[in-house]
């Protein structure tokens, strides 16, 4: 469907950007003004490790863009400026398409020898 790969960790990525589970003004907020990088780490539980790369796949594949606030807020609140990563308007059409696909196509249950050995019961 997309060149982007639809990973569980990228699922969650795109779902803070599209301000799922949020009502409807912070919603329409976060479509608009997009998230800073420690409230999309918070609001998705990944780590920066983890979140940055998707972001940057995300940007390069054109779903998302990014852009330094102004000067004039951060100095007024007296920190550094925060960068904030927000969904493109080809990333809203896409994404929804993406998610639904990936919860279709994700597996119900793993299979019974998937786990890892030497856990479960007993010793080696």
């Amino acid at each position: 469907m997309s060149a982007v790969k639809v990973t569980p960790h990228t699922q969650t990525v795109l779902r803070a950007l599209l301000g799922k589970g949020l009502d409807g003004k912070r919603r329409s907020m976060v479509v608009t003004e997009g998230l800073y990088g420690l409230e999309l780490s918070r609001m998705s539980g990944l780590p920066n490790g983890t979140l940055f790369p998707i972001l940057e796949r995300l940007r390069q594949a054109g779903w998302v863009e990014r852009y330094w606030e102004q000067d004039e807020i951060a100095e007024a609140e007296g920190r550094p400026r925060r960068r904030f990563y927000r969904i493109t308007p080809k990333g809203a059409d896409l994404a929804p398409h993406a998610l639904a696909e990936a919860t279709v196509t994700a597996p119900t249950s793993a299979g019974p020898n998937l786990g890892r050995p030497g856990l479960a019961g007993g010793s080696r």
